[in-house]
């Protein structure tokens, strides 16, 4: 009887500790470098993430690289402040500051942030490097750190390399991955173990049946970077999952809008 006692209190101390699971929103607007603009915020920031959860958009889409010392950082562009990421030491890159102050995040504080809610996914896009090597080494480490930091209900993925999406699937098989380049058909990304596309929405113009062959093999659609009206409302009627967008707020609108 006692044995028993002590494991239902464990069992209860584990449950517990691990606290409500996260729901996100079922919305469809991806805050594109998170929920910057509006609010003149820097891209990529912790600011713009929290922005991004404020407004209550599905997900913040950010972007990371790999410095010359092994640090994983959120940042767009291949340089930073004049410096290359890829060639420069983290003590290098955050000598100097974002617009609003703060420092260039790294990928492990920009997740600890995102993981201190339960509402907004966080859309990691792995960046390429110079060296394909290379992309994949940072591909190893980010999912190796999404998963000691226990944040896997978070983050999903996408990339612009395709050997490093097919790397996620090898590393996490549970991932949701999903590929940027648009010129792969939905069938053999399937094949690769993508979960699905996120392709410019002129992609889906140029190839219309690319949507409904993606639906039928279960794949999801986003579209990047959307950012008029007309191209929100005709990915809405394309009834696509995800709309990454510079004006997440305007999508917000027109989804209220529409009910």
């Amino acid at each position: 009887m006692k044995k028993l006692v002590l494991i239902f209190l464990g069992l209860l101390i584990v449950s517990c500790g691990s606290g409500p699971k996260p729901k996100f929103h079922d919305n469809i607007v991806v805050a594109h470098r998170g929920a910057w603009k509006a609010n003149s915020l820097p891209e990529n920031s912790i600011a713009s993430l929290k922005q991004a959860v404020a407004i209550g958009a599905h997900g913040s889409e950010f972007d990371v690289h790999i410095s010359a010392d092994d640090s994983i950082v959120v940042n767009h562009d291949d340089d930073f402040k004049g410096m290359l990421i890829e060639d420069t030491r983290y003590n290098e890159l955050i000598s100097k500051k974002l617009s609003n102050g703060e420092k260039l995040p790294t990928l492990r504080e920009y997740l600890e942030e995102g993981m201190k809610q339960k509402t907004t996914k966080l859309i990691l896009e792995i960046k390429k490097t110079t060296d394909q090597e290379r992309t994949l080494e940072l591909t190893r480490r980010c999912v190796a750190l999404v998963k000691k930091m226990k944040a896997e209900k978070w983050v999903d993925y996408i990339t612009f390399d395709y050997e490093a999406g097919k790397l996620v699937h090898e590393l996490d098989p549970n991932a949701e991955i999903a590929y940027l380049s648009g010129d792969v058909s939905p069938a053999q990304a399937k094949k690769d173990g993508y979960t699905g596309l996120d392709y410019h929405f002129s992609k889906y113009r140029e190839n219309p049946e690319w949507i409904p062959e993606a639906h039928a093999l279960g794949m999801s659609i986003n579209a990047w970077t959307v950012n008029s009206e007309e191209d929100m409302k005709y990915m809405m009627g394309q009834n696509a999952e995800y709309i990454t967008t510079n004006e997440p707020e305007l999508l917000l609108q027109l989804l209220t809008d529409e009910k």
